[in-house]
């Protein structure tokens, strides 16, 4: 297949308008649709064919509770770590969410799958976790193409969050995920917009 610069244009859209949604809608998103987005992570690169993602969808009250509870505490402990003028700046970010999110994903790699049968990963065994943040990134922007958002709460207790949703052993946690409707578009990103840090360009160089 010849891809064409209209097939550019729209990949180079997708890219520009994805964001990590902090501010959801609460509504419910269509199961058609988390069954195409599921469809879209099937696409997604691995090493060696391992496909070592595992996805639990956390409908569960009590647990989603148990969840905010985690980041909140990690939330709290995470602000020791900057002055006090850094520290306001950081308490006025929105940084989770977890409340109006309809859909919390735990997203889990499993560190010694069957799949693959071990192709590509004695020498870089890390490239499992790898393959599970390429599975995420495809699920990312194919919500974006669908006009709904994601975001990445990465302000937790990894180990806790296991323990709570009762992952089998053998599983580490590598995203916990909000998705759901954007409360609002936009093209430029929150952290942005807080000047919290601007984009540094990629560094690519000859040697």
């Amino acid at each position: 297949m010849e891809l064409t610069q209209a097939h550019r244009d729209a990949l180079h859209e997708v890219l520009q308008w994805r964001r990590d949604v902090r501010h959801f809608q609460t509504d419910p998103i269509p199961t058609e649709v988390l069954e195409r987005l599921r469809s879209a992570m099937d696409m997604a690169p691995s090493v060696g064919n391992a496909r070592p993602w595992r996805v639990l969808q956390v409908d569960n009250p009590d647990l989603r509770a148990a969840i905010i509870a985690n980041f909140e505490a990690a939330n709290d402990k995470a602000t020791m770590i900057y002055d006090d003028e850094k520290r306001d700046d950081y308490m006025a970010l929105k940084l989770a969410g977890l409340r109006d999110a309809p859909v919390h994903l735990a997203v889990f790699t499993v560190h010694d799958p069957q799949e693959g049968q071990g192709l590509g990963r004695q020498t870089m065994p890390e490239m499992l976790a790898y393959s599970t943040v390429a599975a995420i990134h495809t699920l990312w922007l194919a919500a974006r193409a669908e006009n709904f958002g994601l975001g990445w709460v990465s302000i937790l207790d990894p180990d806790a969050v296991a323990r709570t949703l009762d992952a089998p052993p053998g599983w580490s946690l590598t995203g916990y995920l909000c998705l759901g409707k954007a409360a609002f578009d936009d093209d430029t990103p929150l952290l942005h917009r807080k000047d919290w840090q601007e984009n540094t360009a990629t560094v690519w160089e000859k040697i």
